[in-house]
């Protein structure tokens, strides 16, 4: 498992994308990186894109102080800088050029000596230039692993390196928000602060218990209940803002529904940019659903075209209107196709996420469009109605997530428990401190809320916990 991996080796990755580019990457980190560098890099004697704050520093890392290599950079201090330099490579006839970017611990990304090597993004140079490295005492990293070693020297907490694969794997502005939101710590401050003044109730507690006897108040009765009331008041909107169908992919579900012959299969092939679904003026020709991924006014959605809304004759019909029910259920937004003259049929959808649109407003009449109401009117012929349903879409799912989606798709699912384990564990709490019940007992759901904030924030995690977390991580990462 890549968490039992000695944490005093030196790794080593790329940490630039595959391919070529204008620039590459690789990344050393562990304790001997300034050793490493001390024998290999070669800067001029007075190199002018130093940090100047630190070529003046006096403060060396003993490593490179010790070292004999004349031209090594000096010194390797404990702030970041910059310099240009070269690199040999065996089998190269010339050295290989590079800007040094160098970290020493514990305030860079991994909490140790932490180095880059950039240079030009050619990959047989940069497999060359790693090789090196290794041959020169570093390993392989793992995947994850410099985020890994960022959370075991407690730079991050497994919420925010979580984030970070969640700014990797964005797919959109939305997710990208909600992940760098996540990043900078905002939610893990809250937690952490609300697991502190659990922490010290808890002591307070169970000090008045070991004091028994004695008339001693650690922690008055109506001072307990309130800050256990504040808790709960935490809590709970965290808990219901993940909502009943917390998803593996940070996509939105938008399904397209209505009576046979609505134009939902048109309109499915209009918006995905390519035929996917069989159209036809025959109604009930959608008999099983189709999903694709796109982006819908800049949202990253997967869309979903189902069979029309109708009483099913037999027992294929069944089985396709239990498709659509099911699809209905796991739906982020649900658009409901009503085309003009027909009546609303809209009777079995929820009120909260459906967006009431007109199909085929080509063809309306003037009575048509008096009586749409306050419904888009949709052609997909008309590519101005087009825009105006992409934004209505992006605009419903945004201001309906917003408050939702504070967790990146991993975390919410693995926290999704221990969010319900710790409220309920504190409303039980608030319930027998209220009762003014044994004290025992309230301290027991105390240790039980504690136990569940320290399995979101990391402060308590498992070797499966984070071999689940890191594996999906790239290498370099």
């Amino acid at each position: 498992m890549q968490h039992r991996l000695h944490p005093d080796d030196t790794i080593a990755a790329l940490a630039s994308a595959p391919g070529s580019a204008r620039r590459g990457i690789v990344r050393i980190s562990g304790r001997a990186t300034g050793l490493l560098l001390a024998d290999w890099f070669h800067a001029p004697p007075n190199p002018s894109t130093a940090n100047s704050s630190v070529a003046n520093s006096s403060v060396a890392d003993s490593s490179v102080a010790n070292s004999s290599v004349a031209d090594a950079p000096r010194p390797l201090g404990r702030l970041p800088w910059r310099t240009e330099g070269s690199v040999t490579i065996t089998g190269f006839w010339t050295p290989c050029p590079v800007a040094l970017h160098y970290w020493p611990g514990p305030r860079s990304y991994t909490g140790e000596c932490l180095a880059e090597l950039h240079t030009v993004g050619s990959p047989p140079l940069l497999e060359a230039l790693l090789g090196e490295v290794f041959r020169r005492g570093a390993r392989a990293a793992e995947p994850g692993e410099f985020t890994l070693r960022a959370f075991l020297a407690g730079r991050l907490d497994l919420m925010q390196a979580e984030a970070v694969l969640g700014v990797i794997d964005a797919q959109g502005e939305d997710e990208l928000r909600t992940a760098l939101g996540q990043l900078a710590g905002g939610l893990s401050e809250g937690l952490a602060a609300l697991r502190s003044d659990l922490l010290d109730l808890l002591a307070d507690l169970e000090a008045g218990l070991d004091f028994a006897d004695e008339p001693i108040e650690f922690v008055a009765h109506n001072e307990l209940s309130r800050r256990l009331q504040l808790a709960v008041g935490t809590l709970t909107p965290l808990r219901r803002q993940l909502g009943e169908r917390t998803r593996s992919d940070a996509r939105w579900r938008v399904v397209l529904t209505g009576p046979p012959n609505a134009g939902k299969s048109t309109l499915f092939n209009t918006l995905l940019g390519r035929f996917a679904a069989v159209v036809s003026t025959e109604p009930g020709t959608t008999r099983d659903f189709l999903a694709a991924e796109l982006d819908l006014g800049g949202v990253p959605i997967v869309l979903v075209d189902t069979a029309g809304a109708e009483s099913p004759r037999d027992a294929i019909e069944q089985a396709a209107q239990a498709q659509r029910a099911g699809q209905l259920l796991q739906a982020d937004l649900i658009i409901n196709c009503s085309p003009w003259g027909a009546t609303d049929a809209s009777g079995d959808l929820p009120k909260t996420n459906v967006l009431e649109i007109v199909t085929k407003s080509d063809l309306a009449t003037v009575e048509d469009r008096e009586r749409a109401g306050s419904r888009l009117a949709v052609s997909v012929h008309d590519a101005v109605s087009l825009a105006r349903l992409r934004e209505a879409v992006a605009s419903r799912l945004t201001g309906n997530g917003a408050g939702r989606r504070q967790f990146v798709g991993s975390t919410a699912i693995r926290v999704r428990e221990s969010l319900e384990l710790a409220d309920a564990a504190l409303e039980r709490a608030v319930a027998l401190a209220e009762a003014e019940r044994d004290e025992d007992l309230l301290a027991l759901e105390l240790r039980e809320a504690l136990q569940e904030l320290g399995r979101i924030t990391g402060a308590v995690y498992t070797d499966d916990i984070l071999d689940r977390i890191f594996s999906r991580f790239c290498i370099g990462k």
